[in-house]
């Protein structure tokens, strides 16, 4: 992509996260790496400089959980235990992207509320509660707090996406300082051809 630095971690699976830093904030290439839970390329990282400090920007991708909800738990735990190194620290993170789990009741449509379908599931919930507690913001939640069909992802089927019967499962979770400068975070659903939805966060 012209004016950014490209980092693609993909492979032949479907799985694979991207990050895009623009040449304009960051003249220099920055470094991506990728932490050592990382497996099916499904999460990478970046540090770039903030006016709060710098920031280590990770795109996330999260396992279903249909094929192996095993593996996806442990994922989920790692990631955790990612957040408490950084607020052991007092380093600043931005978690983003699929983790796919609905976060609440209210971040699916009624019509979808399944008490045990993955992405649903209380012990999913609970270890993104964790996450969160770990000095992080669901800014998508935190800025607009009362949309009840605030939903990321609709089954790509029987015109989901257009009647708006969907789940949210893409986030961006910030620390709080760079919480704190956070002005909008908006679902951009008229955007793309994917059943996801891109979840742009705007900063001051």
């Amino acid at each position: 992509m012209e004016g950014y630095w490209c980092y693609w971690h993909g492979a032949r699976a479907y799985s694979g996260v991207a990050i895009h830093v623009s040449k304009a904030f960051a003249p220099e290439r920055p470094a991506f790496s990728h932490p050592s839970f990382d497996f099916e390329t499904r999460i990478a990282t970046v540090d770039v400089a903030t006016p709060v400090g710098e920031v280590t920007v990770a795109s996330v991708y999260v396992p279903n959980g249909g094929k192996d909800f095993p593996a996806k738990m442990q994922f989920l735990e790692a990631m955790d235990a990612f957040a408490v190194s950084y607020q052991e620290s007092g380093r600043l993170l931005a978690m983003l992207g699929d983790m796919n789990v609905a976060r609440t009741e209210r971040d699916v449509h009624p019509k979808e509320r399944k008490p045990r379908a993955i992405g649903q599931l209380p012990e999913e919930r609970a270890l993104i509660e964790r996450i969160l507690s770990r000095g992080l913001v669901d800014l998508g939640r935190a800025l607009d707090p009362d949309n009840d069909g605030l939903f990321t992802w609709w089954a790509p089927w029987r015109n989901m996406r257009q009647r708006n019967i969907g789940w949210r499962l893409d986030h961006v979770f910030a620390s709080g300082a760079l919480a704190a400068r956070a002005t909008e975070c908006p679902v951009r659903a008229e955007i793309g051809t994917s059943d996801h939805a891109p979840v742009v966060a705007s900063f001051t």
